[in-house]
């Protein structure tokens, strides 16, 4: 067996190698993208969320919460008779009740407006995807992605060369697909603890040196939902890509994978980087 012999056989068997393993991004990936940044309000829904809720006022979160709205009015009470004592300014007993009846309210309804602010959201992002798909006659979603994919690549996934410039390219592709998979699973949780957690964080408006847990809150929960508002933006611009541009189509699978970072810069809240979310955390604790 000569050089060039044993070349062809290392070539075709890193082909071979790199084919099978994109051939399975491209079969799970895209699909599980859809689902993941294009939240729907039946992530409500599912099992372990109605277990943490409660099926009604008297189990779940919102037990929890009503059960630290009383304490925090017995704890008004001893504090209230307290400053009869001592010169301690507190609020009148009528404007405290006021109060505690509006936050017994919104904590009790809080679950109903989140799951109405996802679906405006829903609708909104669901309603850029029909504008793009009568614009460039595509589904804007990233299972139609794979086959502009293939387009630009100009092969099946099994007749490239990976050593060749389109082969690094999907290569290139591919990699940043399992990073958008990444970041958007991380978002996808982040929003179903930060859901959970809503009837404390209103809790946190009762006081003012506690009121900063709600603006982290209400910031991190808006920036992250507002992503899926882009992603069918920026996969519109990548579908009006001139095909034999294709490093420009790298670039737009680039942008996908920093929407977050974008819309953090813009709005506030916290990241869904992998690499870049547990700094942002440790900054949003200071």
């Amino acid at each position: 067996m000569d050089s060039s012999q044993l070349s062809d056989i290392i070539i075709q068997t890193i082909n071979q190698i790199f084919s099978t393993m994109f051939s399975s991004i491209d079969n799970n990936l895209y699909g599980n993208l859809d689902n993941l940044v294009f939240i729907k309000s039946d992530i409500l829904n599912s099992s372990i969320f109605k277990n943490l809720l409660g099926a009604n006022t008297l189990s779940g979160l919102v037990y929890l919460a009503d059960a630290m709205l009383a304490g925090i009015l017995i704890y008004y009470v001893i504090r209230y008779f307290y400053s009869n004592f001592v010169d301690v300014k507190v609020e009148t007993p009528p404007q405290f009740l006021f109060k505690l009846l509006i936050f017994a309210f919104a904590i009790n309804g809080c679950y109903l407006v989140i799951e109405q602010v996802i679906n405006i959201n829903y609708f909104i992002s669901s309603s850029i995807q029909e504008l793009g798909k009568g614009s460039t006659g595509l589904n804007i979603s990233f299972s139609q992605l794979l086959i502009n994919t293939n387009k630009f690549i100009g092969n099946d996934v099994s007749g490239i060369n990976f050593l060749s410039f389109d082969g690094i390219l999907k290569s290139f592709i591919s990699v940043g697909l399992i990073g958008l998979a990444l970041n958007y699973s991380l978002r996808f949780i982040l929003l179903q603890v930060l859901i959970l957690f809503a009837p404390f964080a209103l809790l946190s408006l009762m006081t003012y040196s506690t009121s900063w847990i709600f603006q982290t809150w209400s910031k991190s929960f808006l920036s992250l939902l507002i992503v899926q508002i882009f992603v069918p933006l920026v996969i519109v611009v990548i579908f009006n890509i001139d095909p034999n541009n294709k490093i420009l189509f790298v670039g737009g699978i680039y942008v996908l994978s920093k929407i977050n970072s974008y819309v953090r810069e813009i709005f506030g809240g916290i990241s869904s980087e992998i690499l870049g979310s547990l700094p942002m955390m440790t900054n949003l604790m200071k």
